[in-house]
C-alpha cells in the first residue's frame, strides 16, 4: 500500500509514477459509479438520493486513502528506520484523489458524451496542478513534513491536494 501498488518503485520520478497510478486507481473506482449515478440522476431528476450517494462516495475515497496512506507509511517508517523514502507514494495517492474531487461529475458527463478532449483536460489539469504543488511545496505544505511518521509523509500532500481544489475549479471554468 505504501508503494502505491508498486508504482513508487518505478524510476525516475517515483512521485510522478505514483500520481499516475493514483489517477488510474481513482478512475477505476469512481468512473463506473459516477457514470451510473449521473445517468440515474438524469432519469430521475426529481430524486436527489443518487447524487447524495455519489457525493458520499467521492468524499469518502480521499479520506479513506489518507487514512490508509498514513497507516502504511507509518508502518514502513517504523520497520525501515527511514524518514520519508521516495518510494512511498501513498501520500501522492491521497493528495491526487483530493485534487481530482472537483472533476467528478464533469468527467462522468464527458465520458458519457465520449468527449475525448474534455476527458483529457479533466484528468490532465488536476494531475499537473497536483504535481506542481507537490513538487514545489508551497509555504504551508513544507513544514507539515516535520510531523512524525506517516502523518508527516502524507500531510504535505493532503495540503497540496486541498490547495489544488480551487485551482482545478478555476481551470474548469476556462475549459467550458
Amino acid at each position: 500500500m505504501a508503494t502505491g501498488f508498486g508504482s513508487g518503485l518505478l524510476k525516475p520520478a517515483p512521485g510522478t509514477w505514483g500520481s499516475l497510478a493514483a489517477l488510474a486507481g481513482w478512475l477505476l473506482l469512481t468512473l463506473p459509479w459516477a457514470s451510473a449515478l449521473a445517468a440515474r440522476v438524469h432519469l430521475h431528476s426529481g430524486r436527489s438520493w443518487p447524487l447524495a450517494a455519489g457525493e458520499l462516495l467521492f468524499a469518502l475515497l480521499p479520506v479513506l486513502m489518507t487514512w490508509v496512506g498514513v497507516r502504511a507509511s507509518d508502518l514502513v517508517v517504523r520497520e525501515t528506520g527511514t524518514k520519508d523514502p521516495g518510494w512511498i507514494v501513498a501520500d501522492e495517492w491521497a493528495g491526487m484523489w483530493i485534487t481530482l474531487w472537483p472533476v467528478r461529475w464533469a468527467l462522468a458527463e464527458a465520458c458519457q458524451a465520449r468527449d475525448l478532449r474534455g476527458i483529457i483536460l479533466l484528468l490532465g489539469v488536476p494531475f499537473v496542478i497536483f504535481r506542481v504543488l507537490d513538487i514545489t511545496k508551497p509555504w504551508f505544505c513544507h513544514p507539515l513534513q516535520q510531523l512524525p511518521g506517516g502523518e508527516g509523509i502524507v500531510a504535505d500532500d493532503v495540503a497540496a491536494g486541498l490547495m489544488g481544489i480551487p485551482l482545478v475549479l478555476v481551470a474548469m471554468a476556462f475549459m467550458r
